[in-house]
């Protein structure tokens, strides 16, 4: 066999040992190595080899109680701005419902000028047609005019008191329409304002909603076991809160020399008594914001409804009864008044003694007694000093 014969037969075998190789099933290779393949076969990967077992799912650690403690925090921060928004809102709907009714006197007083305005024109018209009747000439004349020696007295009586009337009649007529433009001015400036409080009562309410929106999903990424460590968590903060609060020793008056008593125990009135148990009835019932009852109440709703119960209107907001309502010391709180909370008075309880208070507490709680002292007190206020 010539040489070039070989080399055409070593490069067949080549070919055909590659062929074969790499038909083999579950081989890969990254490159053909250059020159004569072995023609051993590589080793095939097993069809029936055991699956890989999966690998355990670890489970979540716990939210450390730190970690709660600034979530409760972040909901305290929610829940204080949807209050503040409420009493905004509160706020606005009360402007809206005074203007509304001045509105409403407003356009009766307007109707009844323009009524009034109306006859007082027909009198003058009816004036200038009995002159018209009487052939055109003036009263005064046909004063002077007059033959009749007789009829002057009566004729001056006459000309006098017809002059009164036409110069009554002008008069009152300036009066009414001076009337009538004021109120209709003043009903157009009520009705812009009526608008405005329109207005901060939709942006009072889409804030509201907002926070108490970013407040549920915050909740929401809790486990139920983290939802439970964190209620308890509030809770021994309020004990925490209120224990302080006591041990100021805030419900302890001076000694008595009488009785040398020197506990707080001071009595509710008659209508304080009858506003503390319009508040206990509502225990149990939810908060829902700018609410006043009778299935559901806002922190002020309640307080304000219930001294209406009583017989003794209030403002609607905790800022207005904080701002409105007579002002006494702590010390000297009685059933029946009214707690205001935070620096800017955007919440309100009503004390029913032993340090304890009923109250509207937020969205998703439901009206409670609680410790008076489990919020920062900004003072208490007496609806009937």
């Amino acid at each position: 066999m010539g040489r070039g014969q070989r080399g055409l037969l070593a490069a067949a075998v080549t070919v055909v040992c590659a062929v074969t190789v790499l038909a083999v099933p579950g081989t890969a290779f990254a490159s053909v190595p250059a020159g004569p393949a072995d023609p051993s076969p590589a080793p095939s990967a097993s069809a029936s080899a055991t699956p890989a077992t999966p690998a355990p799912t670890a489970t979540p650690a716990p939210v450390p109680d730190a970690e709660l403690e600034k979530v409760r925090a972040q909901l305290d921060g929610l829940y204080h701005d949807a209050a503040v928004a409420t009493d905004a809102y509160n706020a606005a709907e009360e402007k809206a419902r005074k203007q509304s009714v001045q509105l409403a006197r407003l356009e009766k007083r307007t109707d009844a000028a323009r009524i009034k305005l109306a006859e007082l024109k027909d009198q003058a018209g009816a004036a200038a047609r009995a002159q018209y009747r009487d052939s055109g000439m003036p009263p005064m004349a046909r004063f002077l005019l007059s033959d009749n020696p007789e009829h002057f007295a009566d004729g001056a009586g006459t000309l006098l008191n017809g002059a009164r009337a036409t110069k009554k009649l002008i008069a009152e007529t300036d009066r009414v329409e001076r009337e009538l433009k004021r109120d209709t001015d003043d009903a157009a400036a009520r009705w812009k304002k009526l608008e405005r409080d329109r207005k901060d009562k939709a942006a009072a309410q889409k804030t509201i909603q907002a926070k108490i929106k970013d407040a549920e999903k915050l909740e929401s990424r809790l486990e139920k076991k983290e939802k439970e460590r964190l209620a308890e968590l509030e809770r021994l903060a309020a004990r925490k809160a209120q224990a302080a609060w006591l041990d100021t020793g805030v419900l302890k008056k001076k000694p008595d020399t009488a009785t040398g008593s020197a506990t707080n125990t001071a009595t509710a009135t008659s209508a304080g008594a009858k506003a503390v148990a319009f508040a206990t009835a509502q225990l149990g019932k939810p908060y829902v914001w700018g609410a006043e009852g009778p299935d559901s109440f806002d922190c002020s709703g309640l307080t304000s409804q219930a001294w209406a119960d009583a017989g003794t209107p209030i403002p609607r907001t905790s800022q207005e009864q904080w701002k409105q309502l007579p002002h006494v010391d702590v010390t000297e709180m009685r059933p029946g008044d009214l707690v205001i909370y935070f620096a800017d008075a955007t919440h309100v309880g009503m004390y029913v003694g032993d340090g304890k208070i009923i109250h509207a507490p937020r969205p998703g709680r439901t009206v409670t007694v609680a410790g008076a002292g489990t919020m920062p007190i900004l003072g208490v206020v007496r609806p009937d000093a």
